[in-house]
């Protein structure tokens, strides 16, 4: 019986397997107060870290070139570009602080789209238009759309997607000593995070999630960020376990540059570290987080098996493209993938061992960017839960145990439990909606089967 009912559960669980996912472009105008053109058709554009171009709506002379000096008052780069249904013209990446000149030949009666090429800009709103004199409503428009949203498109699974590569789960050791000198070294890469779907991710030492780093209270962590020249975007690293300036350590670095980021372990428990160079939201959506697990001054107590899970979700562009910020901002987020460590259904087709009875320790952390988890093991009752310094431990009074550890994004918690018989222990979020998208996994005691 218990059998029948183990294997009715998993078979529900793998019945809401990943279907297809949806994408949508974003094109045409942000909401602003009109710039007349000047008489000579040159025009003073500033672009800014609050992801805007100013002015972002611009009147434009028929049959006449247009000159645009354009100043980054910000310190990452941006660009400013033109957008005809021929060419985009663009002034390539202006360093903060700098300025640049970009011409443009007449151009038609119409409507033109103006933006910053940088990954990720125009989605969060860096973008607006030209209007040249003459157009009316219906004209032509550089995105084709009348000014709307293009229609979405169904992102269909590629065939010839190379393999996934599994993410080790298991929870590395504390690091030795006291001090340590840790590479971040950020890498731009293509991965495949679901079967059939590859997204060009931003990473931090080429996975998705970044490494698990494990030290104890009172350590001292030292960072060393490298962006090697090849990449194409600043980026950055927020430790959510130290305690330092947003605008030292956490400022942005650009290709080709390093910095150090040193700080403390002041408090126990599982943290989130993630890049934070605006926008924020997409260098999350796109892989750039991680877990650090900072253990008590005396240590945890030993266990027989431990695992590093990162609950996340993926919001997928074109094949092959960034994961798509336009979709990953809506105020009603709906992933098409939710994922432990990164790729969908991987420890349902990888399964985590363990040995039957043995005690379990898994450190989990909701690096989000927007979806709460509801973790559960089904088939076992966590005894031990540790979430955000808040212990429910064996001996309590009145022996309360747990069910499900709720998480809101960038919380973290440490759980521990038996497996009681051998068998299959599906991992999901009780957020049942998602568990068809990819976050189901299996923890495995003995050979899996509860009647050997």
């Amino acid at each position: 019986m218990r059998r029948t009912r183990m294997v009715a559960i998993a078979a529900i669980l793998v019945l809401g397997s990943v279907g297809a996912a949806c994408t949508s472009k974003s094109s045409g105008s942000a909401a602003g107060e009109g710039t007349a053109a000047a008489a000579n058709a040159t025009f003073d554009v500033s672009l800014s870290d609050q992801l805007k171009i100013d002015p972002d709506m611009i009147d434009a002379p028929a049959d006449t070139p247009l000159t645009f000096n354009v100043t980054n008052t910000g310190a990452s780069q941006h660009t400013f570009a033109v957008q005809t249904d021929q060419q985009t013209y663009d002034t390539g990446p202006i360093d903060g602080g700098k300025s640049a000149t970009l011409e443009v030949p007449a151009l038609p009666t119409g409507t033109y789209e103006t933006l910053c090429t940088v990954v990720g800009h125009a989605d969060a709103g860096m973008k607006g238009t030209i209007t040249v004199a003459g157009s009316t409503a219906g004209g032509a428009t550089a995105g084709g759309d009348h000014g709307g949203p293009a229609p979405a498109t169904d992102v269909q699974p590629d065939p010839n997607a190379p393999k996934y590569t599994l993410y080790d789960a298991t929870a590395p050791e504390p690091l030795p000593g006291t001090t340590h000198d840790i590479d971040l070294v950020v890498q731009e890469k293509k991965m495949t995070v679901a079967e059939g779907f590859v997204v060009a991710v931003w990473t931090f030492n080429g996975t998705v999630p970044g490494p698990v780093i494990r030290v104890k209270v009172g350590d001292t962590i030292r960072v060393h960020l490298k962006n090697p020249a090849t990449n194409q975007l600043p980026h950055s690293v927020d430790f959510h376990a130290s305690q330092v300036a947003w605008n030292d350590e956490m400022t942005s670095i650009k290709p080709g540059e390093e910095k150090l980021y040193e700080w403390t372990a002041d408090y126990a428990g599982v943290w989130m570290y993630h890049c934070g160079t605006a926008p924020a939201l997409h260098h999350i959506a796109n892989g750039m987080y991680g877990m650090v697990i900072v253990e008590p001054k005396e240590g945890l107590k030993p266990v027989d098996s431990e695992f590093a899970l990162v609950q996340s979700e993926w919001y997928l562009g074109p094949q092959g493209e960034p994961a798509s910020l336009t979709k990953a901002a809506a105020g009603a987020p709906s992933p098409d993938f939710v994922v432990f460590n990164g790729v969908a259904n991987q420890y349902k087709d990888n399964p985590l061992k363990v040995p039957t009875g043995g005690t379990v320790r898994v450190f989990v952390l909701d690096a989000g960017p927007s979806i709460d988890s509801s973790f559960h093991i089904v088939g076992t009752i966590f005894n031990t839960v540790i979430k955000e310094g808040i212990q429910l431990t064996p001996n309590n009074p009145g022996h309360f145990g747990s069910q499900a550890v709720d998480l809101s994004p960038a919380q973290g918690a440490i759980i521990e439990f038996t497996t009681p018989e051998d068998g299959l222990y599906p991992v999901v979020t009780h957020a049942f909606n998602f568990v068809g998208r990819g976050a189901l996994g299996l923890v495995q005691a003995g050979d899996g089967d509860p009647l050997n």
